[in-house]
């Protein structure tokens, strides 16, 4: 029964994993580990695992950018949607419908802009 004990593997998660190995740090270095693992959100763990495996470690912070930039692109949908309502009610009032269209037109391009930005961020994670 001992025998059954020692060969299940031990672990959290979905990959149970059963080997271990130790790295010796100053506690400046153990620190500095950690801090880059809460950048990275991840655990001090799979920090090390991610970097020893040369697996891409990504900062929290691009997710989060990522998430900003989606406001931002639909801060820039919902102006051009008002400026396409301001054209078809009010046309001609206040400026030329071309610099409206002009407008709006910069503001898709600007969209897009956005969206291929939010897109490398995640392909590249």
């Amino acid at each position: 029964m001992a025998d059954d004990k020692a060969a299940k593997p031990k672990g959290r998660g979905t990959r149970p994993r059963r080997d271990r190995i130790e790295v010796w740090v100053t506690p400046d270095e153990k620190a500095d580990l950690s801090d880059k693992a809460a950048q990275a959100g991840l655990s001090l763990s799979a920090y090390m695992r991610a970097v020893g495996l040369h697996e891409p470690i990504r900062s929290v912070a691009d997710l989060q950018a990522v998430g900003e930039l989606g406001k931002v692109n639909g801060d820039l949908g919902r102006v051009a949607g008002l400026l396409k309502l301001w054209l078809a009610e009010k046309r001609g009032e206040g400026a030329h419908p071309i610099e409206v269209e002009g407008l709006m037109k910069e503001f898709r391009l600007l969209q897009s802009q956005v969206l291929d930005l939010m897109g490398r961020v995640m392909r590249d994670r």
